[in-house]
């Protein structure tokens, strides 16, 4: 989990119609127009509402992966999103920073914020959780987790962090392809479904991913 731990150690309505004034002698709210009918608009406040596919399961078996990948994810998670708003956060910071002693004070300081907050949960995580929260953070920045440490420490770096996760049956260079992998499709519907209920608190992803399109490729 060391170079796991390196990661985040270096980066910080669905409305069919129009809404329209209308003019009238004696009422002056606005209408909602919705097929020919006419309706005051302050009557109804809908919220932007996705219908996800049926998630449908083989087996038993099946069915105890999911739940089990589901549980590791929703453990994971919180993390990855953490690692894109430290890289965008870490990004813009040093943007505008044109000393390199600044620079690297920074560093200093967000490197004493992960230690202290998150260094001994990271390293509780199994290989299992650590290899998916590597493919999370490709997730949600773009980039794999070998690519980040090169860009932020070295080349020299990356290479012996992902030869010692290799020891470890895992790679920093696995991105998140859900469209290739079946273990990915089933993350990203168990994220999608986990953002709908709440239990998951929604950041965007690098790339957008349609659930109905993923589930037509994977379907039994």
């Amino acid at each position: 989990m060391r170079s796991i731990y390196y990661i985040l150690f270096w980066f910080p309505v669905l409305i069919y119609g129009q809404t329209l004034p209308i003019e009238n002698d004696s009422i002056s709210d606005k209408f909602l127009v919705i097929v020919g009918d006419t309706i005051t608009n302050n009557s109804i406040v809908l919220n932007e509402v996705y219908i996800l596919p049926k998630l449908k399961i083989r087996n038993s078996k099946s069915r105890r992966r999911y739940l089990i990948l589901q549980r590791k994810t929703i453990k994971v998670y919180p993390y990855a999103k953490l690692a894109s708003e430290r890289l965008k956060s870490l990004n813009e910071r040093i943007t505008n920073l044109k000393s390199r002693r600044k620079r690297k004070k920074y560093m200093r300081m967000i490197q004493k914020f992960i230690e202290d907050e998150f260094a001994e949960k990271l390293k509780k995580f199994t290989k299992t959780e650590g290899q998916i929260l590597i493919k999370l953070i490709h997730r949600q920045t773009g980039e794999t987790a070998f690519d980040l440490i090169k860009s932020l420490r070295s080349t020299w770096r990356a290479f012996w962090y992902n030869n010692t996760a290799l020891l470890f049956d895992m790679s920093l260079k696995i991105p998140f392809d859900p469209w290739t992998s079946e273990e990915d499709y089933l993350i990203e519907d168990i994220l999608q479904r986990q953002f709908q209920n709440g239990r998951l608190e929604y950041q965007k992803s690098f790339n957008k991913f349609n659930l109905y399109e993923l589930s037509e490729e994977w379907k039994p």
